[in-house]
C-alpha cells in the first residue's frame, strides 16, 4: 500500500468514553474530504478500555492504527509517538475532544501547501470562531500564559497551545527528535525548534469549542509548563539543540532512524 498523504495522529488517555464518537466524526470526515489519509491512535497507558475499542474499529477501517506508549509518558511523548510513526506527506495532531472540527484540518493543510514547514491552528486569531468559549478564568490563566511564553520564549504567536498543528513530513521528522518536553509544555518547545531551524511556521484561525471534560488544570499544569519553559531556556543556552542539530547528518538520516520504545498495531485487514 502506498503512503498516504495525510497523516492524523489522535493522543489518547483513558478516552473510552468519547473515542467512539472521535473516530466516527474523523472518518466521515475523512471520507466525505475524500483526503489520502491514515488515523493513529496513541494510547498514553490507559488503565480503560480505550485500546480495545481503537482496535475493533480498526477491523472497518484498514488506515486506522493502534500505537502504544510504554506506560503513561504524557501528551508530548504522545504525539511525538505518532508523528514519527507516521507515514503522510503531512502530518498533524488533534486533540480527542476534537475542540477544533476535524473539517477545520483543511485550513492546515492549505497553509502547507501554500509554502509553510508547519501550521498552526489559532483560537485568538480570529475570536469569532470561538463556537463555545471557555469559562472567564480559564481565558484569563490562558492568556496570562500565552503573554509569558511568547516573552519568555521569544515567540510571536497568538496561540502556542491550541492542539491542532501540521506539519510537513521531513520538518516534522527533525523538530519531533529534538524534542525533549513529554508533557503539557511541549508545544512552545516545537515551535521555538522549529523557529531554531528557520522553518516557516504560519498561524492559522480556525473553529474551536472549549470542551467542560478537558483535564488540564491551568494552577498545577501552568507550573509545571512555567518549569519546562526554563528548561528549554536552559537547554538553548547551553547549546543543548544545537549539539543534537550537529549530530545530524540530514533529513534522509532522521526519516530512517528507528523510534524506541514504539509498538504499533496494525488491523488484519490493512495486512492483507
Amino acid at each position: 500500500m502506498s503512503h498516504p498523504r495525510l497523516s492524523i495522529v489522535i493522543p489518547a488517555y483513558n478516552e473510552s468514553a468519547r473515542i467512539e464518537a472521535t473516530l466516527e466524526r474523523v472518518m466521515q470526515c475523512v471520507e466525505t474530504e475524500r483526503w489520502d489519509a491514515e488515523v493513529l491512535v496513541v494510547d498514553d497507558g490507559s488503565r480503560d478500555n480505550t485500546a480495545e475499542i481503537v482496535t475493533r474499529w480498526m477491523e472497518l477501517f484498514p488506515r486506522l492504527h493502534l500505537v502504544k506508549n510504554p506506560g503513561n509518558r504524557g501528551k508530548g511523548y504522545s504525539v511525538r509517538n505518532g508523528l514519527l510513526q507516521a507515514a503522510g506527506d503531512i502530518v498533524m495532531f488533534t486533540d480527542a475532544d476534537l475542540s477544533a472540527p476535524m473539517e477545520e484540518a483543511s485550513r492546515l493543510i492549505a497553509a502547507i501547501d501554500t509554502g509553510a514547514d508547519v501550521a498552526i491552528g489559532s483560537r485568538w486569531m480570529e475570536r469569532a470562531r470561538q463556537t463555545i468559549h471557555q469559562p472567564l478564568y480559564r481565558q484569563f490563566f490562558g492568556r496570562c500564559f500565552n503573554w509569558i511564553t511568547r516573552t519568555v520564549m521569544g515567540l510571536p504567536f497568538k496561540d502556542t497551545q491550541c492542539g491542532f498543528k501540521a506539519f510537513r513530513r521531513p520538518a516534522a521528522q527533525v523538530i519531533f527528535r529534538l524534542q525533549t518536553i513529554e508533557r503539557w509544555g511541549f508545544d512552545p518547545e516545537l515551535l521555538f525548534i522549529a523557529r531554531k531551524l528557520k522553518f516557516k511556521v504560519e498561524e492559522v484561525p480556525v473553529t474551536w469549542g472549549h470542551d467542560e471534560r478537558s483535564r488540564m488544570s491551568y494552577l498545577k499544569d501552568g507550573m509545571k509548563m512555567l518549569e519546562e519553559m526554563a528548561v528549554i531556556r536552559y537547554n538553548s543556552v547551553a547549546g543543548r539543540y544545537d549539539k543534537a542539530i550537529a549530530a545530524m547528518k540530514d533529513t534522509s538520516d532522521m526519516v530512517t532512524a528507528p523510534v524506541p520504545h514504539v509498538v504499533k498495531v496494525v488491523s488484519p485487514t490493512a495486512q492483507r
